[in-house]
């Protein structure tokens, strides 16, 4: 059963976040994109951070072009390379942006179109599970003591986990992360979604567990698509066949901007409290409520393996009592 926070919230006209910066990943794209146009619109500084320097100017450019004296800027990271994780994330915390203070992050980047044999990254990771979950959470142990020390008495940062609808269908317990006996494309896809709620509810015990001011949401976009999306000039631009194809799904679908307003309003809605679990009104498409998760995704014992399993690939763990500290 869904229900909503807030009965008078309206993605289009937001609270305003001047002075608050975010991080986006995945940004150069899709629910990315629309995130970080969103929270422009609404005065936020925005963190464009993507793989592709070619797409992320474009999408950079969209942004400015769109949004009249937007605040965005653009980071190179590749979360499926810890190396890149970590090179961004130091420029992060190392104030080369224009704003010292982080108020929130959103773990968007990942591979829905899986590929349809086992791949691995450079260094021997199963590519969908690094780049969906994995990467994310080594950047949010990067970031995790940049987001305590922006807390304050009005607000307590966020990081927000990008999970899905396919979480629903089939339990898919992800006790082999790295698919190493099977392999299936649907599997790879559903099994890292499974990790990455598991990974924003067990975060979130984690982190009320040690005291520190920081808020773990998990929120999903329903089925939001391209051909149901606006044109915008190098960012999302669908042939007139995709437009026709996704049409046809309309019932059951909606565009990638109205993906992207669940997103948005798990990452600065202050109603919202952590742990809780967001999606569109139907499932498939609405506006955002709070839902509940699959019990996979909720399992105290899967979260733990799953966290665990990530402390053990990353060879990270989250600094907890640092950033409590860095709170005070």
């Amino acid at each position: 059963m869904s229900t909503s926070a807030r009965a008078d919230w309206d993605p289009q006209h937001l609270p305003s976040q001047d002075g608050r910066s975010y991080l986006v990943t995945g940004a150069n794209a899709g629910l990315g994109y629309f995130t970080c146009e969103h929270l422009a619109r609404a005065g936020a500084h925005v963190i464009m951070s993507g793989r592709h320097p070619n797409r992320l100017a474009a999408a950079h450019d969209a942004i400015e072009a769109r949004v009249p004296g937007a605040s965005v800027e653009t980071l190179l990271m590749d979360v499926a390379n810890p190396g890149s994780i970590r090179a961004a994330a130091a420029s992060v915390r190392g104030g080369l942006f224009d704003r010292t203070r982080l108020d929130g992050v959103v773990f968007n980047a990942g591979i829905v179109h899986t590929p349809r044999r086992r791949k691995v990254t450079r260094d021997g990771r199963e590519l969908v599970f690094s780049t969906n979950a994995l990467g994310h959470f080594v950047l949010g142990a990067e970031l995790l003591v940049s987001l305590a020390k922006s807390s304050t008495s009005r607000w307590e940062p966020r990081m927000v986990w990008l999970g899905s609808m396919s979480t629903r269908m089939g339990a898919h317990v992800p006790t082999d992360v790295q698919l190493e006996t099977t392999y299936s494309a649907w599997k790879a896809y559903v099994q890292s979604k499974v990790a990455v709620q598991a990974l924003g509810f067990e975060a979130d015990a984690r982190l009320r567990d040690a005291g520190v001011p920081v808020r773990s949401v998990v929120a999903h976009p329903g089925y939001s698509i391209g051909g149901r999306t606006p044109h915008v000039a190098g960012v999302n631009e669908p042939s007139a066949w995709k437009r026709i194809r996704d049409g046809i799904q309309a019932p059951v679908a909606q565009s990638k901007q109205r993906g992207a307003d669940t997103i948005v309003r798990a990452l600065i809605d202050p109603e919202i409290s952590s742990g809780e679990y967001w999606g569109p009104r139907l499932v498939t498409r609405g506006a955002a409520v709070r839902q509940r998760p699959s019990a996979t995704s909720l399992d105290p014992e899967v979260r733990r393996r799953v966290w665990e399993k990530c402390e053990a690939l990353s060879g990270m763990t989250w600094p907890f009592a640092k950033a409590a500290r860095a709170a005070r």
